[in-house]
């Protein structure tokens, strides 16, 4: 069975699909989720996080926007930006603790994205958590 950590790398990889301009795969993530042996309360919750990050990610890039001290968002690597759109749509729309979806996101962009991501990420969902 699928984790949580696995359900959220996958749905990275559908966010990184998307933001490089592939917007049909909204279409397949049944079918992806399913390849990558994400299932049940898994599937479920990936579905849900996906769908969630895809309706709200004007307002989640805004977000994002407001707390960069320079730059913009084009500034920020695909998978960089995936696993933040990730984390601040759970920050926003969640139950979960905000420790956890933070370290969570670290961790994943420890194994995912570029040297100085995690750092980068910390303290801008740091900030972000604090004023949630």
């Amino acid at each position: 069975m699928a984790t949580r950590t696995q359900a959220r790398e996958s749905v990275i990889g559908l966010l990184y699909a998307y933001d490089l301009g592939n917007e049909g795969i909204v279409k397949y993530v049944d079918e992806i989720l399913e390849d990558k042996k994400i299932r049940n309360k898994q599937k479920e919750f990936a579905l849900s996080i996906f769908n969630g990050v895809i309706e709200n990610i004007v307002k989640i890039d805004e977000e994002i926007v407001s707390h960069l001290k320079q730059g913009i968002l084009t500034d920020i690597g695909s998978v960089e930006k995936s696993i933040l759109r990730l984390a601040i749509y759970e920050i926003q729309y969640s139950e979960l603790d905000k420790a956890i979806i933070i370290n969570e996101a670290i961790e994943l962009a420890k194994k995912l994205a570029s040297d100085g991501a995690p750092k980068f990420m910390n303290g801008l969902l740091d900030k972000i958590e604090k004023i949630k």
